[in-house]
């Protein structure tokens, strides 16, 4: 497949076909962007789309080729209408590169003295409508780059570039990052964004005046059989913190949140808005979904640094704390209000860098990986218990019909 999907081909390809198919995603978003695809080689049905001008998003992707699952969600009604709107431009995505903290006196998403709430909370434009360049592309690979000046709540500019290169998966790399190999029954996709944030500026990046960090949120399809599933590092309060932080936007229902030895499980149905988060000390660097549904498993897992603990906090509010943010969240949406529509609905896996502290010069990498299986079930509950601890039927059960 060529790396550049014209319409054209994308319409003669696929005539009407479905939207949850992954040509079908693509052949949308080509009337009205640019979408890169990459794969692993030429006999691989992994597929991966990428739209420059949507923040060099990864789209959507598929194990099974070009008529196989879509496993990104997609805002085809937002893409379709061409509007910028205020507060954010949720285009979906399963990999899009944002900048935080969200919340906080070092906020870059409220502007100095606003009251920290819905109404006056905006994404910054270059990370929510902006386009991203193309530096390199490839068949596996491509390098998008960005330049940036944002400035937080406390007055303070930052100029930084992004230099965003989004890896396709393949061979062994499930055994070498995951140690994991599927069998030839499941059938996988996966890939990889290493995201570096340079200082550009004349100043160093320093705590007192606010730090930023490397933000990566994938959205995905909600489902009444998703569950997310967080493994952490047991241990006590007083060393570790507490498990989980679930006051972000009012404390989640014990029919939504389930914390048992080992594990978190979180409802992935985009009915009621929600988020969570693990701070570093609990985090082990990987969180996923199982579908039971479309009997598909994502993993995502990314580079925590050892022994870091200052990461930015995103709490919407002036903090006594600044630095004792999370390393990992999850978002389901919902409505906001009664009676309001949600964002998507859609629900999110995301991770972030630490508090970049960085002098002139310098860089930081962030890495985000995302796998998707796909396959008989027995299959994918060797999958799961290996990376998660806990079988399939385990995080079907966390959250039984009524």
């Amino acid at each position: 497949m060529s790396l550049r999907i014209a319409l054209a081909v994308a319409s003669i390809a696929l005539g009407g076909c479905a939207s949850q198919t992954f040509i079908g995603d693509v052949d949308f978003l080509t009337r009205h962007t640019e979408v890169l695809v990459i794969q692993p080689d030429r006999t691989s049905n992994a597929r991966i789309a990428i739209c420059p001008a949507l923040q060099g998003r990864v789209m959507t992707s598929a194990a099974a080729g070009e008529g196989g699952l879509s496993y990104g969600w997609i805002n085809r009604d937002l893409i379709a209408s061409g509007e910028k709107r205020p507060h954010i431009n949720a285009y979906g995505g399963e990999d899009r590169f944002w900048l935080g903290p969200e919340g906080g006196q070092f906020s870059l998403f409220f502007a100095k003295g606003d009251p920290q709430d819905l109404a006056h909370w905006q994404t910054p434009a270059q990370v929510d409508s902006e386009p991203f360049d193309v530096a390199r592309l490839a068949g596996d690979n491509v390098l998008l780059r960005k330049k940036m000046k944002v400035v937080n709540a406390s007055g303070t500019v930052f100029e930084l570039e992004l230099q965003r290169e989004i890896r396709a998966l393949g061979g062994n790399d499930p055994g070498k990052m995951l140690g994991i190999q599927p069998t030839s029954y499941v059938r996988w996709v996966g890939y990889q964004s290493r995201n570096k944030v340079t200082n550009t500026s004349d100043r160093e990046w320093k705590h007192e005046s606010g730090l930023l960090s490397a933000w990566i949120l994938g959205m995905f399809s909600p489902s009444p059989t998703a569950t997310i599933v967080i493994p952490y590092k047991e241990g006590p309060d007083e060393k570790y913190g507490p498990v989980v932080n679930d006051a972000y936007f009012g404390k989640v229902p014990a029919d939504r949140l389930k914390v048992t030895p080992g594990v978190i499980y979180f409802k992935g149905d985009g009915l009621y808005r929600s988020k969570i988060g693990l701070s570093p000390r609990r985090s082990l660097g990987v969180l996923g979904c199982y579908d039971a549904e479309k009997e598909t498993l994502t993993v995502v897992q990314f580079h925590q640094p050892k022994g870091a603990t200052d990461y930015v906090n995103s709490m919407w509010e002036i903090q006594k704390e600044p630095y004792s943010g999370d390393a990992v969240n999850s978002y389901n949406d919902g409505p906001a209000s009664p009676g309001a529509p949600p964002l998507g609905p859609f629900y999110e896996l995301e991770s972030s860098s630490p508090a970049l502290g960085l002098k002139p010069g310098i860089s930081y990498t962030h890495v985000h990986t995302t796998f998707h299986f796909q396959g008989p079930v027995e299959e994918l509950d060797q999958i799961a218990t290996r990376i998660f601890g806990v079988s399939l039927s385990q995080i079907t059960g966390a959250f039984p019909p009524p």
